[in-house]
């Protein structure tokens, strides 16, 4: 299926001509019979002689309902512009022409109307000459008496032509559903209608309506019943977990995770504006009207700030409407999360960023390197590619270049932590993930290189020693354990030795002494010279004969045997005698 907006002046025989073309009446209320206008959204389809068939989408014409208009074209691909042969380009012709110009629509044919009431030549004429100077361009032109039936099939050609011209839809994109509208069936519930631009939506899909999973109960597309509905199409969904007064005009449904909802964005305006920019305007994308505060950067460059967050990726057309001035102006979201703007100057340089990265990857390899590091999904969700030299770490992406230069810092951290910790090792991981501005604990394992290494918890010089003095201590400790393994310095020995708690634990850190309780310390291969000594005692055996075994006073027996307990060495039996396991 294809979809194509109408657009053009009121009166002019647009749902006349849909009627014509379609067999099919888009008015879809009462008032609008009536009065012989389109107030809302209609829509109409037929299939084509070649089989192709093609939505239409009847905006209304009058200014009054320009919004509606807005809400009926911003998520179609191409439009057909009616111009009556009796009347000639109108206001009206140029307003709507300009929202089409301003969302850089870029296929779209020309249809002049009630030919038999006036020569259509000098319209035909006018109008492609109007149209040319548009993102449109050369748009081919038909001639038509609708009421009558003449040039309907030569509409229907030169849809078809446009039609087959029109770029493929992605099937695989994240669907981005603007909900146009929504009502009560009853015995069914909730039905929503839009019209899908990407990616597809079927009868048990899970999607993201505000910021909760509603399900899609059943899919019709064309009025009937569909197992699957893929992009282009009008469709019309049957959703489970949402009352109809919950929705409204503007709501979108998303895949989940695919989207990140904004109220900030920088845009860039498709050509500089001839006037001052308003402080405030309506910003309208999809079937989304949502009131902007305006903040000019420099030259095209504008930042927004929405009154209500919307789903916007890079690349998306906004239009921003200044309904005072009757004025549109066409723009490229750049950054759906762009940074605060603090210091003096940050506005013009922000300017020169936007103007430069463009959409692309050169844009979402220049977006990454200002980021440094972002979560892979966010940055997917913003509408960027990731690019191919990205270092991906879990769940992050880092820009080229970042591990290398942090990597360069962390010595000078490391040393500078020893310095005013010199019983310490290093520092502790998160003090070096503070310093370097990481989000997480776990990327600093990404930037610890030789000599340096990760240990309990610190980033550490594989190599370092304690300070001299404290090793000559530890040393006389260590080398009266090497003739006696059980021979634990008590308190005073200690203190005499001037190994305090933090001497003594940044020994036990640095693996020269073992801590088996406090103020007991051994050195180490403490466990396996204590299981071979009882190994040669009979099992089971009592504390006293394991203290005799070791040669040892109850102060350090009693603390080692619970220590070799804890470790699985031995095992305490209900008579408080033990065995080696």
């Amino acid at each position: 299926m294809e979809v194509i907006a109408t657009a053009g002046h009121v009166d002019h025989g647009k749902s006349t001509l849909v009627r014509a073309l379609t067999g099919m009446e888009p008015d879809r209320w009462e008032e609008e019979r009536r009065r012989g206008l389109t107030i809302d959204l209609g829509f109409a389809w037929t299939t084509l002689p070649s089989g192709r068939v093609v939505a239409v989408v009847d905006v209304p014409g009058h200014e009054r309902f320009v919004g509606n208009m807005l809400a009926g074209v911003g998520p179609v691909p191409a439009a057909l512009v009616v111009v009556a042969a009796d009347d000639g380009w109108s206001a009206q012709t140029t307003e709507h022409v300009a929202v089409l110009d301003a969302l850089g629509v870029r296929h779209a044919l020309l249809a002049v109307t009630k030919a038999d009431l006036a020569d259509p030549a000098p319209v035909l004429a006018d109008a492609t000459e109007r149209l040319a100077a548009t993102s449109m361009g050369a748009v081919p032109g038909v001639a038509l008496s609708a009421p009558a039936g003449r040039g309907v099939p030569e509409l229907a050609a030169a849809l078809e032509t446009l039609l087959a011209g029109l770029p493929a839809p992605d099937p695989d994109a994240p669907v981005r559903l603007w909900i146009d509208r929504a009502f009560p069936i009853r015995g069914a519930g909730t039905v929503v209608t839009g019209t899908l631009a990407a990616g597809a939506v079927a009868a048990g899909d899970r999607l993201l309506l505000g910021g909760r999973e509603v399900g899609v109960r059943g899919v019709q597309s064309l009025g009937r019943p569909v197992d699957r509905a893929v992009a282009t199409a009008r469709v019309a969904l049957n959703l489970r977990g949402v009352a109809v007064e919950d929705l409204r005009r503007g709501d979108a449904l998303l895949t989940p995770g695919a989207f990140r909802s904004t109220a900030e964005v920088d845009v860039v305006l498709a050509r500089e504006p001839e006037e001052r920019l308003p402080a405030e305007a309506v910003l309208h994308v999809g079937s989304a009207a949502v009131p902007v505060r305006v903040r000019p950067l420099e030259g095209t460059a504008v930042r927004l700030r929405l009154a209500g967050p919307l789903p916007l990726r890079v690349g998306d057309r906004v239009l921003l409407r200044d309904p005072g001035a009757r004025r549109v102006l066409g723009a490229d979201v750049r950054d759906v999360a762009p940074p605060e703007l603090r210091r003096r100057g940050a506005a013009r340089q922000r300017a020169a960023e936007l103007d430069e990265q463009g959409t692309g990857p050169a844009g979402a390899a220049a977006d990454l390197a200002r980021r440094r590091v972002v979560r892979a999904d966010d940055f997917t969700a913003m509408g960027w590619p990731v690019p191919g030299d990205a270092v991906r770490a879990g769940p992050w992406l880092l820009a080229p270049g970042v591990v290398d230069e942090l990597a360069r810092r962390v010595p000078g951290l490391v040393a500078a932590h020893r310095q005013a910790h010199p019983l310490e090792p290093g520092p502790p991981v998160a003090v070096v993930r503070r310093e370097l501005g990481l989000p997480t604990d776990d990327l600093v394992a990404l930037v610890v290189r030789t000599p340096l290494a990760l240990r309990e918890g610190r980033v550490v010089v594989a190599a370092a020693g304690l300070p001299a003095a404290v090793q000559r201590a530890v040393d006389a400790v260590r080398a009266r354990l090497a003739d006696d393994p059980f021979a634990a310095p008590d308190a005073e020995e200690l203190r005499a030795a001037r190994l305090g708690p933090r001497e003594l634990a940044a020994a036990v850190r640095d693996g020269q002494l073992v801590r088996v309780a406090e103020g007991v310390y051994l050195a180490p291969g403490v466990e396996e010279h204590a299981r071979a000594r009882l190994a040669a005692v009979p099992a089971p055996f009592t504390l006293g004969q394991a203290r005799a075994a070791w040669g040892t006073s109850r102060r350090v027996a009693v603390p080692l045997m619970e220590w070799l307990d804890a470790r699985g060495v031995t095992e305490r039996l209900p008579d408080a005698s033990r065995r080696l396991r």
